[in-house]
């Protein structure tokens, strides 16, 4: 299909599930947070099923062609599978700077990291028994959970991120034995700590995707919008993804008014385009989403665009996030009959 639909990754998180309120004034967690959860211990695995469950009904409605699991089980993106990696002290935290520069907990790293379990495999197997739809399942990125720890073992800061991309390479080849689609991994850091990314960034990435043969995607955001306000309109890290071994890019372009010429820089990718501004409540039209859409064709064809919202849903409220995800796919449809006619 040409200009097929997607999210990010993130879907809101009912109210009964977890504390959005808390959730909402605080940065994403890197350690765990179990006092968000408002379900007890012994019951929050089946309350998650059933998040998860209205999370793919409601794309399913909305008309997304390709849908995840609305990361129904996780504090945050990418603290469920940092947290279950061995050689990490989670119960006593270092502090770091996040990349909006404020004080972070995060986990240290005390020993050689290594996967101990498969983490995500369940959630994946859950979409697929729930839809018969193209199914896409995101983790976390070796460069970010690097940038999100404190190295007391590798004493190098790109050592410490391949050991991550050798866990990362483990998990999404058992995702993929468990019937995932496309993977997708988020490298939100990689914007942030772009002097970094580019010294040994790419080989982190390369060697978390090895031997992986689905198709693959890297979001690169500038933050989540319900928390970060003022984003610039140029990535300080993107055009170099060229080289990576991703099929598809997955970039911010609504809320930040993105100078779409840089699309011209990654001609062998695929676009995961974001045309859904998460920094208010209002539903876009499909006309508006359309015209955001035609936007990047001038630098980009149709057949390498896949259709978005800038980051993932999680902070906006239910309706909200139904409301414009229906937008984008119509907008979608919009663009895609204005293709034909042409």
């Amino acid at each position: 299909m040409l200009l097929p639909t997607t999210i990010v990754g993130s879907w809101p998180q009912p109210d009964w599930l977890i504390d959005r309120q808390t959730l909402a004034t605080r940065p994403p967690p890197r350690v765990r947070a179990r006092e968000l959860w408002r379900v007890a211990p012994e019951f929050l695995e089946q309350s998650q099923d059933d998040a998860t469950l209205l999370a793919i009904r409601d794309q399913e409605q909305a008309g997304v062609d390709i849908i995840t699991d609305g990361e129904m089980r996780r504090e945050s993106y990418s603290n469920r599978f940092a947290t279950a990696l061995e050689g990490l002290d989670i119960d006593n935290p270092a502090v770091v700077l996040s990349r909006g520069g404020k004080p972070d907990l995060v986990p240290r790293v005390i020993g050689p990291l290594r996967r101990k379990h498969a983490v995500e495999v369940r959630d994946v197997e859950f979409l697929r028994a729930n839809t018969d739809r193209t199914i896409k399942i995101t983790v976390p990125g070796p460069f970010t959970m690097s940038m999100q720890a404190k190295d007391f073992h590798y004493g190098d800061e790109a050592k410490c991120a391949m050991a991550y991309a050798a866990c990362v390479n483990d998990e999404i080849k058992d995702l993929v034995a468990a019937g995932a689609d496309v993977i997708q991994i988020d490298e939100p850091y990689m914007q942030a700590r772009a002097d970094q990314a580019r010294a040994f960034g790419i080989e982190a990435l390369d060697r978390a995707l090895d031997g992986v043969r689905v198709p693959t995607v890297i979001h690169l955001c500038f933050g989540y919008a319900a928390l970060v306000k003022n984003k610039p309109p140029a990535y300080a890290f993107l055009s170099e993804l060229e080289r990576s071994a991703f099929q598809q890019v997955s970039i911010e372009t609504a809320q930040p008014r993105l100078d779409l010429s840089v699309l011209k820089t990654l001609p062998s990718k695929m676009i995961v385009l974001g045309v859904i501004d998460l920094d208010n409540l209002d539903i876009e039209t499909p006309d508006i989403v359309a015209a955001r859409i035609e936007r990047a064709l001038a630098h980009v064809p149709a057949e390498r665009i896949i259709v978005a919202p800038d980051c993932g849903l999680k902070y906006l409220p239910r309706d909200v996030a139904r409301g414009k995800v229906r937008a984008m796919v119509a907008g979608a449809r919009l663009a895609r009959e204005k293709l034909a006619t042409a």
